[in-house]
């Protein structure tokens, strides 16, 4: 009889959450093998540097919790099923020795870094000869662990500094206004809740506005942030629709009624049938003087249409009708509204909308932008091109160097030996091998997890600090705006 597992259980097994093949490699490895080391890099892709992030969350959630017996008797039992070998043996002595403990050491760079792409990130060695086999049986769930969040960190890391760029050339207070530029759209558009929660909290490294509570509550649980974003009451469409069309002003004075306080920002979507006849009649004429009074900023939203062409279009009609101020850099600031461009959204389109309003003379303070499926789903591992290899296997007391270097493919060869992340003579970062380090030469990865506990965590806030240090190398090329 099939036993149905709770939802809750579906990763508690760390013996099955692997591949399948892994399950035999304990059976293939040579002779005396004692140690197995490899890491894990970003081999190129769409981005030169990557913002590491988001090891911490799986050593607290996955890799801490011991196996069990009853954990061992269920691979069993399944792999009897598939058609594996299992190592029972093996695991019922990591259970008796260990207490089912993983024997490995894991190092990596501090959370936060921002890592030029082909350099080594995170390294794990088994530390009990006994159980060498350890080490690639958990690359699947490691890699996984690493390359998802961190690279939507990356994505995010790259969309501050396009944005930044921006703000620098158009905007008295850059920095005031960073944090809350891009909003975290992705909740309803990814895989699973756990992606929502990995990913909306690695964006949340970057920025401070966010819609997918998840990410909250990943932020406190995994790095003891009290709380990492914020938002604003804001309008969906069924909530203005729902007035119907001929009441569409009405939906949108009670939106000024109900959040038009003081100080207050509320963001109203208005493309349910004409933006800009909304833009132009409602909101700039017959409602202008109710927000004007409010004391509130309303936030706008379009929702359909071009991005760029449709923000350029919005936001001369909000100038015409509510005017504007120029700040000291020479552009125009909207008076009482903003933007909010949530629909189509991706670094392309980001940058597009902020060139169009900075050629024809507005600040990128008038508009924030919400990132959807851009940021959370449309991403996987080929985008940075993650890999975890063995580099380096300890063989009857003696080290050797462990490679692949493919005939038909060279940006799949690996590294050799017993890998660690230093900078050189001019500050760069660079992998070098750990035996060729100097005298005094710093060695960058720090040891987080081993033999079965975390041994150095980082909090929300030093991992937000390093990587504001690095974004600016995200960025790449200073082309001109």
């Amino acid at each position: 009889m099939t036993r149905n597992l709770a939802p809750s259980s579906l990763g508690s097994n760390l013996l099955l959450r692997t591949d399948s093949y892994k399950v035999s490699h304990w059976m293939q490895y040579p002779p005396g093998t004692q140690t197995v080391f490899s890491y894990i890099e970003s081999r190129g892709g769409t981005f030169s540097h990557a913002l590491f992030f988001g090891l911490q969350a799986y050593l607290r959630e996955y890799l801490s919790t011991p196996v069990t017996v009853a954990d061992v008797d269920e691979a069993a039992a399944l792999m009897a099923m598939h058609g594996e070998p299992f190592n029972r043996e093996g695991w019922m002595r990591l259970i008796e020795k260990h207490d089912g403990r993983m024997p490995v050491r894991i190092r990596a760079v501090p959370e936060g870094s921002v890592v030029p792409v082909h350099n080594v990130l995170a390294t794990i060695e088994n530390t009990d000869p006994e159980f060498f086999w350890l080490t690639s049986f958990l690359e699947t769930e490691l890699l996984r662990a690493i390359w998802y969040p961190t690279t939507v960190a990356t994505l995010s890391g790259a969309a501050k500094a396009t944005l930044l760029r921006y703000l620098e050339a158009t905007c008295d207070d850059p920095q005031g206004q960073i944090a809350f530029k891009l909003h975290d759209f992705g909740a309803r558009g990814v895989s699973s809740l756990e992606s929502a929660g990995l990913g909306g909290m690695a964006h949340l490294v970057n920025f401070q506005g966010t819609d997918t509570i998840v990410a909250l509550v990943a932020a406190r649980r995994y790095y003891d942030c009290e709380v990492a974003g914020f938002s604003i009451p804001a309008a969906e469409h069924s909530t203005i629709t729902g007035w119907g069309r001929d009441q569409e002003s009405a939906a949108y004075r009670n939106m000024v009624e109900q959040f038009g306080k003081p100080g207050a920002v509320f963001a109203v979507v208005s493309d349910s049938y004409d933006i800009f006849n909304a833009c132009d009649r409602i909101w700039g004429t017959e409602l202008k003087d109710l927000v004007v009074q409010s004391g509130a900023t309303l936030v706008v939203r379009p929702d359909s249409g071009d991005p760029a062409e449709t923000v350029l279009k919005v936001a001369q009609i909000l100038a015409a009708r509510f005017g504007t101020t120029t700040n000291a850099k020479g552009y125009r600031v909207l008076n009482n509204v903003r933007i909010i461009q949530g629909d189509g959204i991706n670094l392309d389109s980001l940058r597009l909308c902020l060139s169009n309003l900075f050629h024809n003379g507005f600040s990128a303070e008038n508009i924030a932008f919400g990132m959807g499926g851009g940021l959370l789903q449309q991403v996987n591992r080929d985008t940075m091109q993650w890999a975890m290899k063995c580099s380096a296997m300890q063989v009857d007391g003696e080290w050797r160097d462990v490679f692949k270097s493919p005939v038909g493919d060279a940006s799949k060869a690996s590294k050799k030996g017993r890998l660690t992340l230093t900078r050189d003579g001019q500050g760069a970062l660079r992998t070098r091998r750990i035996e060729d380090l100097g005298a005094g030469e710093a060695d960058l990865l720090e040891t987080v997890f081993e033999d079965g506990r975390i041994v150095s965590e980082a909090s929300f806030e030093s991992v937000r600090v390093r990587a504001a240090q690095g974004n600016g190398l995200l960025i790449g090329s200073r082309a001109p705006l």
